[in-house]
Formats: structure tokens, sequence, C-alpha cells
């Protein structure tokens, strides 16, 4: 057999993280004249997050997948803590509580982690599950369904309670596509989206006959949150409406890279697809859509020959979490879904969801690495 370095890298990942970066760095730089005073560090912030990104990716690929998902009951449990100390020193932005400030660095989202943790400890759940029964029976499905359950309700309480329904939809997407590749008889699924979809039912009709009782169970804020996403395809705001124009003056090639003719509020993050798109037209942002779609794709390949079925739960999570992500930003820009706060992985400005990227790309790497050297 052929030797191969243990940290050896698929140049297929790691090429395209190196492009993001060189992207997220240009849009951002080009992004300035439009962004407010207090942001001009923006570029240099990016940069810093991303070089602690690359330490990370080096560490795990030091430490190896094994000894995460040894330890992924420990990284939940610290993840859950963490998620229960927002409420008491937390720091509110915009009337959400979801980041501690550390004095000169910056603020940490341990949300943003949240999400790969809860990748590691549904795929142990799972794996370990496959290897005691081999051929459940529907009984011994439906207790590791309740387990699993809890397991991601928790986080995802705490993280709504916040709040921050962005990411709790993409908790649930995560295990449900987890779940999907898990095995387990298609039946549980119909049964939870009945109820799911039984219960939205219950909401929505309180929603639509008597507002002030929905006001008095859930609260104003999730009564403004499920309000603005029924009407997102009636409002006509200030953002999208900047974003449309942005992208559709842009033309093939663009307004160049430091030419930013209109304003909108975000262009750092939520935005800033129409940001790349108003620099580098149409061409620039087929590009970027190709190198995403390529990525994705890359990483699904690299799942399908894993022999490790622990392997390919991690990465399906991971995948699912990046793929909604870039359709829900790139979507909202376009006025197709909803403006929900989603932001353009390894693209957009923010040092806790790009170093949350770059640990499962970090992990991805090992699992590849893996790959080769069972092939040679």
């Amino acid at each position: 057999m052929k030797n191969i370095s243990k940290y050896k890298t698929d140049k297929s990942i790691l090429i395209p993280v190196l492009l993001f970066a060189l992207i997220s760095i240009l849009t951002l730089w080009g992004a300035e004249s439009i962004l407010p005073d207090s942001m001009n560090h923006l570029v240099l912030n990016q940069a810093i997050w991303y070089g602690i990104g690359f330490i990370i990716i080096y560490i795990v690929m030091t430490v190896g997948n094994t000894y995460l998902y040894r330890i992924s009951w420990f990284l939940y449990i610290i993840g859950i803590i963490s998620l229960i100390l927002l409420f008491f020193f937390g720091i509110s932005i915009n009337d959400a509580r979801c980041w501690f400030e550390i004095k000169g660095i910056g603020t940490i989202q341990p949300s943003e982690f949240m999400k790969i943790i809860l990748i590691i400890i549904n795929a142990s759940l799972i794996s370990k599950f496959n290897e005691e029964y081999p051929n459940p029976t529907v009984g011994e499905e439906f207790v590791f369904l309740l387990k699993f359950l809890l397991v991601v309700s928790v986080p995802s309480v705490l993280t709504f309670m916040q709040p921050d329904t962005g990411v709790v939809l993409i908790y649930i997407l995560i295990s449900f596509i987890m779940l999907f590749v898990s095995g387990i008889r298609y039946r549980w699924f119909i049964i939870i989206f009945g109820v799911l979809f039984l219960f939205l039912g219950c909401v929505l009709l309180v929603h639509f006959l008597n507002k002030d009782l929905f006001i008095k169970i859930f609260g104003t804020s999730f009564f403004l949150r499920v309000d603005r996403l029924l009407d997102w395809s009636n409002q006509s705001g200030y953002q999208l409406q900047n974003s449309l124009s942005s992208i559709g003056s842009a033309g093939l090639t663009g307004h160049g890279i430091t030419n930013n003719p209109i304003y909108f509020p975000e262009a750092q993050t939520d935005f800033i697809f129409a940001v790349f798109s108003s620099h580098f037209g149409f061409i620039g942002s087929t590009l970027l859509v190709s190198l995403l779609a390529f990525f994705d794709i890359r990483m699904i390949m690299i799942a399908l020959k894993s022999n490790k079925l622990i392997n390919k739960y991690v990465i399906a999570g991971v995948v699912g979490m990046l793929i909604y992500q870039q359709v829900q930003n790139i979507g909202m820009t376009f006025g197709l879904l909803p403006i929900t706060g989603i932001t353009l992985p390894f693209i957009s400005y923010g040092g806790s969801s790009l170093l949350s990227y770059m640990l499962a790309i970090g992990i991805i790497l090992n699992v590849s690495n893996e790959n080769m050297r069972y092939t040679n």
C-alpha cells in the first residue's frame, strides 16, 4: 500500500476554500463605500478569521475525527451550557441575545458552533444505533427516534428563545437529512411530517383567527416573525428593492469591484451575494454559483467513497446545511425566498459562522484523507 501522509489534504476541497477566502475578502473590500465607518475593519477581521480557520483545520486534522466522535457528548454538553449562559451573560443585538462579547476580539455566537456539534452527535447516535440494531424492529426505531428528537429539541428550544429562528430551521433540516440517509423506515417521516403539519396548521389557524390570543400564547416576537414570513411574497422592502436593482443593473461584467451605485443595509452579511453580483455581474455570479455547486458535489462524492457510516452521516449533515444556506441566501436576494438573516457560507462576514464551517472542512478533509489511504 502506498504511504500517504497523515496530513495530506484534498486539493479539490482546499482550493475552493482558498477561493472563497479571496472572494469574501475582495467583496468586503469593495463594499466599504456602502458600509458604516464603524465597519472599516471588516476586511482585516475577515482575513484574521480565515487565518484562525485554517489553524482550526490543521488542529482537527491532527486530532482526527475518531477523537471528535468519541467526545461528541462532551461537545454537546458544552454547546448546551453556552446556549443557556447567553440568557445571563449574552449581549443583545437587534432584540436577539445570541452573542457573547469578548473584549478585544468581538462577538462569539454559540449557535453557529452548535450546528456542527449537532451534526457530530447526530451522526454518532445514528451510527451506534445501526451497529447495535442492524435489523431494528419498529419498537426499537421508535425508542431511537425519541432519543434523537430529544437531543435535537434541547438546542432548538434554547436557540428559538434567543430568538434565532433561522438557526433553528437549520438544526431541524440537518437532523431530517441525516435521519433520511440513516436507513430507518420511511413511515416515520410520514408520521413526523404529519404531526408537524398538524401543529403548524393549528398555529396558523390561531394566527389568522385571533391575533391577540396568538400573541398571548406565543409572544409578540414570535408573532412578528410569523407575520413577516407569511407576508414575504407581498413585500417590496427597501433591502429587497435595492438588492434587485443592484443585481439587475450590473449587466454581464458588473460595475467594478469598488463601484457601489446602490446602497442597502447588511451588505456584509445577508446581502453579500448582491454586492458580489453588483461588482462582477452575471458572469462573476455564474462562476461563484458554479464553484459552490462543485464544492457541494465534491463533498457528496467523498461521502459516497467512505467506508464508515458515521462519516457518511456527518457529510450528509454538512452538505445539507451548506446547500440550504446557499439556496436561502441567494434566493432571498432575488425575492424568491423570505429574508431570514441566513448568511452565505464562507462568503459573508462573520467570525463564529466562518470558524464553524472551517471546523466542518477539517472533518471532511480527514474523511477524504482516509479514503485516499484505503484506495492506495
